[in-house]
């Protein structure tokens, strides 16, 4: 019996945000709007995402002992989230620059802090976290060495789940954990890298499967997705919205598709309940305050 239907390893950041009618360009001053300070960070986003859903989560990561920190962990523990592994100082906690533009797209720009610190030695202390946990999701908000240990302390009926963002030649080791790998189209093309040599999205499936993973999940955004694995490419219908702010919306697809896999859906079935749940997150500004419940998703 597991205690947690989903452990993420990873960042927890202070998200500050300003509306911009266009982004700056190289050299450019623009106006924006009044600056807003939001709890995020990749892993702390998909550990409150998962926890809204229902899904038992835990959070192992770190941030400094500042007015951000405090602000990430209550947000966590009001979204349900156990923090005892999340280590407190050593840094400053994370913070992303993020500007928002009229349609809802963003920039961002990530100092990374406290979530540097996160070391392959927590990853060690925190054993009993791994053992207790059904699906491990990670991303590359925190040092790759520390990620190499994730998957080297993952116990061996647990579910390994990677959104390579941002994105980066992957070790062999971390690519053969993978299932599945989740990627957008930007994503998919670094770590592909020379081998990426089509235009087609089911393509980049194929390829990127062929390095090691034993699935693959390719975001299309407004075309749905992708999914890859020994039996073939399967693609997952988006939901229409009108979109408000897309920040963190990847986040919240992720948390979805690992919980929803380790429950036992398939993988297109647990893809297009993803796509729900991301859909439904782009309709509300922020990222942790936009993420729905598993009411709101059946509603949607």
């Amino acid at each position: 019996m597991y205690d947690y239907d989903v452990l993420v390893v990873g960042s927890a950041n202070a998200d500050l945000v300003i509306d911009v009618e266009r982004r700056p360009a190289a050299g450019e001053t623009v106006l924006g709007g009044d600056l807003a300070v939001h709890p995020g960070g990749k892993g702390a986003n998909q550990a409150v995402a998962a926890a809204r859903l229902g899904a038992r989560t835990a959070l192992l990561a770190r941030v400094g002992d500042d007015g951000h920190g405090r602000l990430l962990l209550d947000s966590l523990r009001s979204a349900g989230v156990d923090t005892a592994g999340v280590l407190v100082g050593g840094a400053p906690t994370g913070v992303a620059l993020i500007t928002v533009d009229p349609e809802g797209d963003n920039s961002i720009v990530v100092s990374p802090g406290a979530n540097a610190r996160l070391t392959p030695v927590d990853i060690r202390a925190a054993g009993s976290l791994f053992h207790a946990s059904r699906v491990v999701s990670a991303q590359l908000e925190i040092p790759l060495e520390t990620v190499v240990e994730v998957v080297r302390n993952l116990s061996p009926d647990s579910r390994f789940v990677l959104n390579p963002s941002p994105p980066r030649p992957l070790p062999s080791e971390v690519l053969a954990a993978c299932d599945p790998l989740i990627v957008n189209e930007h994503e998919a093309r670094v770590i592909l890298g020379d081998t990426c040599v089509s235009e087609e999205p089911e393509d980049w499936a194929k390829l990127l499967l062929a390095k090691g993973p034993r699935s693959v999940v390719v975001t299309l955004g407004a075309q749905g997705a992708l999914v890859c694995d020994s039996s073939g490419v399967t693609r997952v219908a988006s939901v229409k919205v009108d979109a408000v702010d897309t920040t963190g919306a990847g986040d919240a697809f992720t948390a979805a598709l690992g919980w929803k896999l380790g429950a036992g859906a398939s993988p297109a079935e647990a893809a297009g309940y993803a796509a729900r749940v991301g859909a439904a997150a782009v309709t509300k500004r922020g990222a942790q305050e936009s993420y729905p419940t598993a009411e709101e998703v059946d509603a949607l």
